[in-house]
């Protein structure tokens, strides 16, 4: 019933204005302060009878919605949400969603596209994106590592020139190589060394991971798996409820809840247990995090 009479926009806003007041709450919304967004996206799929969502038509035809996220990595919470269907275009979305102070931090596909260096350089936004193994790449000028970046994996870094042909050339950017476990990252950022040394480049990449802990949340511990509406309209305000809810679950206890806690909840909202005790129940979980993490004697 809802689909006839709740605007998905109005939700939008809403998740938009929630996810500003934890920013509030942390004093986070200073004009010097970067907003470094992890950028990603995730699809749930959708019955077959739900055409509009119809995304591959090659062999076993697929419906898909896609959930476009740009997650703050110091506040782990949603940031900015969009919802298209699963052929919609990710750095389409991502684009649209610029804002100038931003700063992101994306995987391969974000950083296949050399002409988006420039446009975000113009959009006023920074970036760490990581390249493909593939890339065409022409060194300009090596920069010297210093020895905390070394310990750090840092094994290269230069200003450079993607592209072998002048219509994709990228501009002039800094490329930083990292060795992992498995094979060396390359990535790449328009930030001054002096200004982001290549330790903290490889640093800030290393916590894209989170942004799909945040998918797996919101998918198998919030539960919203399942779809109540077979509309554009139902799922696009499901999915916002669901973002939305994140956030208020994250504005009453600090964190994100984990599978404990959220079974406090559902015990709560089945009117099982009172409100003094899932507020007994929260505060014990929390403690015990708390000395979970602790660093042992």
């Amino acid at each position: 019933e809802a689909q006839g009479v709740v605007d998905p926009q109005l939700l939008e806003r809403v998740f938009a204005e929630l996810s500003e007041e934890i920013s509030r709450r942390e004093d986070l919304l200073s004009e010097r302060a970067t907003r470094w967004l992890i950028q990603d996206s995730t699809l749930w799929e959708v019955l077959p009878r739900m055409r509009w969502a119809l995304w591959r038509r090659q062999g076993t035809s697929q419906s898909a919605v896609r959930l476009h996220l740009s997650l703050h990595v110091v506040e782990d919470k949603p940031q900015r949400a969009k919802i298209t269907t699963g052929r919609g275009c990710e750095r389409q979305a991502w684009r649209e969603n610029w804002q100038p102070g931003d700063a992101y931090v994306g995987d391969r596909y974000y950083g296949e596209d050399y002409r988006l260096f420039a446009k975000l350089q113009e959009a006023g936004c920074a970036y760490v994106l990581r390249l493909r193994e593939q890339a065409a790449i022409k060194v300009l000028e090596e920069i010297e590592l210093s020895q905390t970046d070394r310990q750090s994996g840092v094994r290269r870094q230069a200003w450079v020139v993607l592209g072998c042909k002048a219509r994709y050339r990228s501009t002039r950017v800094r490329l930083v190589w990292v060795e992992s476990s498995k094979e060396v990252l390359l990535l790449v950022t328009n930030q001054e060394h002096h200004d982001m040394p290549a330790e903290l480049v490889a640093a800030l990449y290393r916590q894209r991971w989170r942004i799909e802990l945040f998918f797996r949340w919101i998918k198998c511990i919030l539960g919203c798996r399942h779809w109540l509406a077979e509309s554009s309209r139902g799922v696009a305000i499901e999915i916002y409820l669901a973002l939305i809810a994140a956030l208020l679950l994250q504005l009453y206890s600090g964190r994100r809840p984990n599978r404990r806690m959220m079974e406090l909840i559902q015990l709560y909202l089945l009117g099982v247990a009172s409100t003094q005790d899932l507020q007994a129940g929260w505060q014990r979980e929390l403690l015990r995090l708390q000395k979970s993490k602790a660093p042992q004697p």
